[in-house]
């Protein structure tokens, strides 16, 4: 057995307490940044934090955070942001299909009628904005909102191939219950960002 020092000096990866504290005091200044800022630009270069920095540096960052903490919440809202960046039309014609099954979610979201590939890309901006310039919960709750109805449409796109493509299916449904699962890890981060303990 090593002593424990022995062990500390061994090369690996980056102490996992201390992952946490850097992702938790990032997440903090970022936000407190852009609440304070009250600067247009500053806001906008926070929404495209990905774009600039790379997904893969904010991952480093982000990615392991628990869903109730404040890095952990950013974590998914710039995740849902990269997957509309990068799938517009994909994501408006799921919004689509589930807006008619999922009309109060529609509401809270807030995107135009009929929604196209700009609308979608235009929505999570402003829920991303949403955290820097108003209340991180409501912004929370509309991309919570936002991810049920992209869950309804990929649930009634699987049952519309489920008889040519039993495998697209099985793909789109666990894709469902993916989006459901954010939509209900945002939902708690909102309740926790109102109570004070998003932490």
């Amino acid at each position: 057995m090593l002593d424990p020092r022995a062990a500390d000096e061994l090369p690996g990866d980056v102490d996992p307490a201390l992952r946490s504290e850097v992702a938790h005091m990032t997440a903090d200044v970022i936000v407190r940044q852009g609440r304070a800022a009250e600067d247009p630009e500053v806001v906008e270069r926070l929404v495209r934090l990905v774009d600039d920095e790379g997904f893969d540096t904010v991952a480093a960052l982000w990615s392991d955070s628990p869903a109730g903490t404040l890095p952990g919440s950013l974590w998914r809202l710039y995740v849902l942001r990269e997957w509309v960046r990068r799938d517009p039309q994909v994501v408006a014609e799921r919004y689509r299909a589930g807006v008619h099954r999922a009309e109060v979610h529609d509401v809270v979201a807030g995107v135009v009628s009929p929604p196209g590939p700009t609308d979608v890309s235009r929505l999570v901006d402003a829920v991303l904005s949403g955290v820097f310039t108003g209340d991180l919960a409501v912004a929370l709750e509309r991309a919570a909102a936002f991810a049920r109805v992209l869950a309804t449409g990929s649930a009634l796109d699987a049952d519309g191939v489920e008889d040519r493509d039993g495998a697209m299916a099985w793909d789109l449904t666990r894709g469902a219950s993916g989006l459901v699962s954010l939509a209900e890890e945002l939902e708690t981060a909102a309740g926790l960002w109102r109570s004070g303990h998003l932490d």
